[in-house]
């Protein structure tokens, strides 16, 4: 049975999560040499605990999975609650402080939503697709998300709150959701968006979308980053200044060089055709997962998939975008690149998602 999951695994999502976790490490390296290189050593200890988890993900049907998504969606609720009460970090309260590390509910809770929603639109599809757009059913399915959601912006995160979102309208999409709840929703955000960011968005997050507009409003305080990641990327050139002589990186103008900010150091020391690399790599690997979603077996499997797709689109959108200056500061990490335990366990589950559901797709491997 597993040499048969072996054979139709999909390796070359395999192969691109693997280039992503060596550029990343190091980079990793680079930035980390002048701090004793910790956060490197971290980062290949959450590699080395991420690869057996997801290879035993792999080979235990996501149906069995999904069957327990509801515990597994209540103790993430009850993980998001508990982060609340904790003591807050660079104004967030995001984190769960464990010893040596730092443990990010809002992360692993991803999978948990995604799991039951996608069960959630399965049932509720059992008599007819349509279903989907009866009031009541796409209540129920709005609740599994903005429950989790509004316990995220409480923290607050928005950028991982956005990540739910998109995930939720994807998988509606896929699901078959009338197109009037479409145009409804995209009148929603033209009237919320501006009541938003005058009654609602308190100081801190106004100030990062007006130095989204203009990093030079504020150049020593809040556009002070995207100022340094602009520098640092431009400066790296086509082919960068090399390992270890970036100086935004190395003289800690750039911050942070390792999580928010790695593609600009990434930029700065291994040049554009590094950066282009990576983006052709996310591009491939979100293109394999689009074509999971549509030849898995069940809608099950679409349904995981397509939601696991808008999670690492908007990673890879807003990080790069941010990096660079074209969408606002959300402090969201880049899948298998950024340094963060949390992020790298719940990707290197979701990508053994992907693959469980990719090794199943062509036909049922438990028959004979």
């Amino acid at each position: 049975m597993n040499k048969r999951i072996l054979k139709n695994l999909d390796w070359s999502i395999v192969i691109c999560v693997f280039i992503l976790i060596v550029i990343g490490l190091i980079a990793l390296y680079s930035a980390t040499i002048d701090n004793d290189l910790l956060e490197f050593k971290k980062q290949c200890i959450w590699i080395a605990i991420g690869i057996p988890i997801m290879i035993g993900i792999l080979f235990i049907d996501y149906n069995t999975i999904a069957r327990i998504s509801p515990y597994l969606y209540g103790i993430s609720i009850i993980l998001l609650i508990g982060v609340l009460f904790t003591g807050a970090v660079n104004g967030a309260k995001s984190w769960f402080n464990i010893g040596f590390f730092a443990f990010q509910p809002a992360e692993i809770s991803k999978i948990f939503v995604i799991l039951l929603l996608s069960s959630t639109i399965v049932n509720i599809q059992k008599r007819s697709k349509s279903d989907i757009n009866k009031p009541s059913k796409l209540a129920i399915i709005l609740g599994v998300v903005l429950l989790p959601t509004v316990l995220i912006v409480m923290q607050p995160d928005y950028g991982t709150a956005i990540a739910y979102i998109l995930s939720l309208v994807l998988m509606l999409f896929v699901a078959g959701i009338n197109k009037k709840y479409i145009i409804v929703s995209l009148i929603l955000i033209v009237v919320l968006v501006p009541v938003m960011y005058f009654f609602i968005l308190p100081d801190h997050a106004k100030a990062r979308i007006d130095v989204y507009l203009n990093p030079n409003l504020d150049p020593r305080g809040a556009g002070y980053n995207i100022i340094q990641s602009k520098i640092a990327i431009g400066a790296g050139k086509l082919f960068g200044m090399g390992l270890f002589k970036g100086t935004q990186t190395h003289l800690g103008f750039l911050y942070p060089k390792t999580t928010d900010f790695i593609f600009s150091m990434i930029g700065e020391e291994l040049g554009f055709i590094t950066c282009g690399l990576i983006i052709v790599i996310y591009v491939i690997l979100i293109t394999k997962a689009i074509n999971i979603a549509k030849t898995a077996r069940d809608n099950l499997g679409s349904y995981i998939a397509i939601g696991i797709v808008g999670i690492f689109l908007f990673h890879v959108i807003e990080n790069i975008g941010m990096t660079v200056g074209l969408l606002p500061i959300t402090g969201v990490p880049l899948p298998f690149v950024s340094y963060g335990g949390s992020s790298f366990v719940t990707n290197f589950i979701l990508i053994g998602l992907l693959l469980n559901i990719s090794a199943r797709s062509k036909k049922n491997i438990f028959t004979k």
